[in-house]
């Protein structure tokens, strides 16, 4: 196929080519232009300028009447050819079935959110779109806006911000904390004050250099500081670490009252006012209106909710 000129075709004004399929279908300048709802004046200079650049009449009187030249009449078929296909491109509508899509959706998480979402996500999936498929990946916050702009990610979900004009993005909960341990090696039956929090040793979440983790900067805003003895990059080393030493591991409360049970870890809550940030789905500008990706992230936030919902854990 040959390749199209871009630089040659843009000094052809392409509305020509509507004015000419008006003048071929009605052999009449007047006619054309009542078609066109323009002015007479208007598709004379339209009729002239044809002329110049095909080299060719167009429209030639026969008697009473105006008629296409033999150059016209057989450039009349593609040019009404090529305007119906480009009237059905601009308007076809976006067409969506979820039972027949198929398409691969990439999505972008922290370890926790992940295991958090991609199961029940995938079940749903099975049930109304076998079609769609799912590639997770871990992304850092300070890589996922990137990662949306280049399309290696379709949508992101966690602590990430929208605010820019290239992305989109909407809130899914806020999140709260919950403390897990050992009750074998940890007393349960002593109060979790707020200084026996601070004196416990920790381990905690981190996707950075950053012994605090994940608590960083909820810990600075309240002046405080953990005894942090392991910053893991996932939430499953955490629990396994709180499962075999003296240690608090502090989650996010959805991932711990769903899986501390698993470790045999007893569940409290934390003790500090510690402020992490909401979650919130984010996904490039470019998709904001794509039908499969608003319905799956329509999927993805009404799953969120009713899973929040159903696990929220109030620290008894």
């Amino acid at each position: 196929m040959q390749p199209i000129d871009h630089f040659n075709l843009r000094s052809f004004d392409l509305n020509l080519l509507i004015a000419f399929d008006a003048l071929v279908s009605e052999c009449s300048v007047t006619k054309a232009a009542h078609r066109l709802r323009i002015q007479q004046p208007a598709m004379s200079h339209a009729l002239a300028t044809l002329r110049v650049l095909l080299a060719d009449d167009v429209l030639v009187r026969t008697g009473a009447v105006m008629q296409p030249t033999a150059k016209a009449a057989a450039m009349a078929p593609h040019v009404g050819n090529l305007l119906r296909q480009a009237q059905g491109i601009l308007t076809a509508e976006d067409r969506f079935d979820p039972g027949t899509e198929q398409r691969i959706f990439r999505f972008g998480f922290s370890s926790e959110l992940e295991v958090f979402l991609m199961p029940t996500l995938a079940a749903y999936l099975q049930r109304y779109a076998p079609g769609i498929r799912l590639l997770s990946r871990g992304s850092p916050r300070s890589e996922v806006h990137a990662l949306l702009d280049t399309g290696a990610l379709d949508i992101a979900v966690g602590c990430f911000d929208f605010g820019l004009e290239r992305h989109c993005g909407m809130p899914l909960y806020e999140q709260s904390l919950a403390c897990c341990f050992n009750s074998d090696l940890i007393d349960p039956d002593a109060p979790l004050t707020v200084e026996r929090y601070l004196a416990l040793p920790h381990v905690l979440m981190t996707l950075k250099d950053d012994i605090q983790g994940c608590l960083s900067e909820a810990l600075m805003q309240i002046g405080e500081e953990l005894n942090v003895v392991l910053a893991a990059s996932d939430f499953l080393t955490a629990l396994a670490a709180a499962a075999a030493a003296p240690v608090l591991a502090t989650l996010p409360s959805q991932i711990a009252h769903q899986h501390a049970a698993h470790f045999g870890l007893t569940l409290r809550p934390v003790p500090l006012d510690l402020r992490i940030p909401a979650v919130s789905m984010v996904w490039s500008a470019r998709s904001d209106r794509d039908p499969a990706a608003v319905w799956l992230r329509d999927a993805v936030a009404t799953i969120l909710k009713n899973d929040v919902g159903a696990r929220s854990w109030n620290g008894t």
